[in-house]
């Protein structure tokens, strides 16, 4: 580094505190039992506030045709699967409808949704999915983790189908946690190692036969789909990730509960490459990251080049998890048009999470979350864009700057705005990278508590916080290689009274405290040498 300051700056000048802008802010921010799948109206309420255009979404509508699951299509190795499927293939071609699933404990493998049928799940019906990687062949096209391969795709699969549904009461389930499919290793190490991008899709096959690596199935995975519900079912102790719809449009996803708490890579809901996204009313508690937005990994996510794009996501609760909502890491794609509001995040390691790596690429852009209740976790505000050397090897190492490449990730355009932070261990820490630092970032209108301000600011150009009031046990701030930086009337409660500043790096430039009186204390102009 090049040069280092450390300072305390007296708060005479930063009390500025507004007790009716704190009632304002608590009074329009949910509270955890206004919100998850509980809270679920009967009716879709028409989105009138993206702050993006969005295609009206309403739920899929199918023929009034119903077939009903029954103890004869029990097969000789007690499962439902021969017969399933081919009630929903016949079904299909008949022009489509419903296939009900009634109360009971039901054995399956993987079950194929085909263009509009609806397979509904009564309540008290429980599908307990196979661990037997038989009944996940043959192997079929779908995404394990942001690459395209030809394997085990999910317990429920869907590709190339429009109008489709799964509805109802009861419960998608994975087999018992001592289950052998759990043990089987993710490949040999990252995924984009494992499977070479100039490999011809065809020919990535990921089975599990003859040496080959099996990657578990997610719970429920369409790809390429048009029209899409998922709509109150619940989702539980899958074996990966739970909904995660890929290169689909127009997809509904309400009313839905997920817990996965003790599965590793346990995510509940993962929009990957999708476009015209509603979520809501939803519940998740999970042993990963709860609502999350991917678009592809690495060169094969580049060589698809599919966003995830217009993205709302409302009314829910985020229980227990990673992330309470993450942007990546495969971004590849692109992400953008992204709108959280009152949500309530309980319990999760971060809320807000923004992760990508240096060969992931892509843009990450057009974020607002609005209207959030953050409860006890570690960090409320995350951007984490280098990872770890255990994954990323020399990647992970923030110096020296790499050239700027195709797969060098952007993070721009991010807006959050009125929320509380009732606990947390720390209010924020940004990882960024030097050769493109994350831009234009707002944090607007916030109550917080918490333990630590700013773990570190690396690597960012355009970072405001305002209209805040943060208490603290922990009065330091860690500034390193960021410029632009802007304190603009956060009132700050922090013992001695004073703010420890602890600014390094050459780029380190413009950092400014403003009250709400106008005035302006720079505390860093041109560079951390020269200090007001």
């Amino acid at each position: 580094m090049k040069s280092y300051s450390k300072f305390l700056l007296p708060l005479s000048l930063l009390f500025c505190c507004s007790i009716h802008a704190e009632e304002n802010i608590s009074n329009t921010i949910p509270t955890r039992n206004e919100v998850g799948a509980k809270a679920m109206t009967a009716d879709i309420i028409p989105v009138h506030e993206a702050p993006f255009k969005m295609n009206k979404l309403t739920r899929p509508k199918f023929p009034d045709r119903q077939a009903t699951i029954s103890t004869s299509d029990i097969s000789e190795e007690g499962k439902i699967t021969p017969a399933i499927n081919e009630i929903i293939s016949e079904l299909s071609k008949k022009g489509g409808g419903t296939v009900v699933v009634p109360a009971g404990n039901w054995k399956s493998g993987r079950i194929t949704l085909k263009s509009n049928i609806n397979l509904q799940l009564e309540s008290g019906a429980i599908i307990e999915f196979s661990d037997n990687i038989d009944d996940y062949q043959p192997a079929v096209f779908t995404r394990h983790e942001g690459i395209e391969i030809m394997g085990a795709g999910a317990f429920i699969y869907a590709n190339g189908a429009k109008n489709i549904a799964l509805t109802g009461k009861g419960v998608i389930m994975g087999p018992p946690m001592d289950s052998p499919m759990r043990s089987l290793p993710n490949g040999n190490s990252v995924v984009e190692n494992d499977v070479p991008y100039t490999m011809p899709v065809a020919e990535r096959i990921c089975d599990g036969y003859d040496g080959r690596t099996f990657y578990r199935p997610k719970a429920f995975s369409p790809i390429n789909c048009k029209n899409v519900l998922v709509e109150g079912v619940t989702f539980e102790r899958s074996v990966l990730w739970n909904v995660n719809p890929v290169y689909c449009e127009n997809v509904i996803i309400r009313g839905i509960t997920v817990n996965s708490v003790n599965v590793p890579s346990g995510d509940g809901i993962d929009i990957s490459s999708c476009k015209n996204v509603l979520i809501e009313y939803s519940t998740l508690s999970c042993g990963d990251d709860c609502f999350t937005l991917k678009s592809g990994r690495c060169e094969d996510g580049l060589r698809v080049n599919k966003p995830t794009e217009n993205v709302l996501i409302r009314y829910c609760l985020a229980d227990e998890g990673h992330g309470g909502i993450t942007c990546g890491s495969e971004t590849a794609g692109g992400i953008k048009n992204v709108y959280l509001h009152d949500c309530v995040f309980n319990n999760t390691r971060t809320g807000f999470r923004f992760k990508t790596r240096r060969n992931r690429g892509g843009t990450t852009e057009n974020i607002l979350y609005e209207n959030v209740r953050i409860i006890d976790m570690r960090e409320a505000f995350t951007w984490d864009l280098l990872g770890t050397p255990e994954y990323m090897g020399e990647l992970a190492r923030r110096y020296p700057p790499l050239d700027i490449t195709p797969l060098t990730p952007t993070v721009k355009n991010i807006t959050i705005r009125n929320f509380i932070v009732e606990s947390t261990d720390r209010l924020l820490s940004v990882n960024g990278i030097p050769e493109i630092p994350c831009a234009n970032v707002l944090l607007e209108n916030g109550n917080v508590k918490t333990n630590e301000i700013i773990r570190t600011l690396n690597d960012a150009n355009g970072f405001t916080l305002r209209n805040m009031t943060i208490q603290a046990t922990n009065n330091n701030i860690k500034i390193d290689d960021s410029c632009n930086v802007l304190f603009d009337n956060v009132t700050f409660y922090v013992p001695e009274n004073a703010l420890n500043m602890d600014m390094k790096g050459g780029k380190t430039a413009n950092i400014i405290i403003k009250d709400n009186n106008n005035d302006e204390d720079v505390i860093c102009k041109q560079g951390i040498n020269k200090l007001k």
